[in-house]
């Protein structure tokens, strides 16, 4: 039999009330907690704090305050930044490519539930992976939707809600974000 934490990275519905999974993110709250109320001259205990959470691939910024679910889902490449409120709910993976740069209050959300409405008031929810390319520079107050796949050297306007893939080497922006040219004009 499935744990729920299979259940939940493997895109499956599982149940988020599940005691493991509530103790993982009572046990990431606490260190966010901790991280989100450092002191401005306290960036080596926020780079510790966040290092016991995250997966670092080089050099990072996170400026408080951030949130997150588990921690243990996202991957991050070399040089990146994520500005004031980043939000990101990585019930399954988050992978972000190398010098990615998060705007204020970017959100990036894995979790998602059930349309039928029978099913979701079982309170049962699922989760879809996101990826994010390399050369990546995403407005403030953007929103990235379950499953969604950004190419590398995209730029993404503020305010956008990206629902559907975004190839390589574009501008989007909008709600529903839309590509609305190359990259290199």
């Amino acid at each position: 039999m499935k744990s729920e934490k299979s259940k939940m990275l493997s895109g499956q519905l599982y149940n988020a009330s599940d005691a493991e999974l509530v103790k993982e993110r009572n046990y990431v709250r606490t260190l966010l907690f901790e991280f989100n109320h450092t002191s401005p001259d306290e960036a080596e205990k926020r780079k510790e704090l966040i290092q016991r959470l995250i997966c670092a691939k080089g050099s990072f910024a996170i400026e408080p305050p951030f949130y997150c679910d588990y921690g243990y889902n996202i991957e991050v490449g070399d040089n990146f930044y994520a500005n004031f409120g980043c939000v990101i709910l990585d019930v399954n993976t988050v992978q972000i490519g190398r010098n990615a740069l998060l705007a204020p209050y970017v959100q990036i959300y894995t979790a998602t539930h059930p349309t039928d409405p029978a099913q979701r008031l079982t309170g049962r929810e699922f989760a879809k992976p996101i990826v994010i390319g390399d050369n990546v520079w995403i407005g403030g107050g953007a929103i990235i939707c379950p499953g969604v796949t950004v190419g590398s050297d995209v730029t993404i306007g503020a305010g956008s809600v990206v629902t559907k893939d975004l190839p390589d080497g574009v501008i989007a922006a909008g709600n529903p974000c839309k590509v609305i040219r190359s990259a290199r004009q």
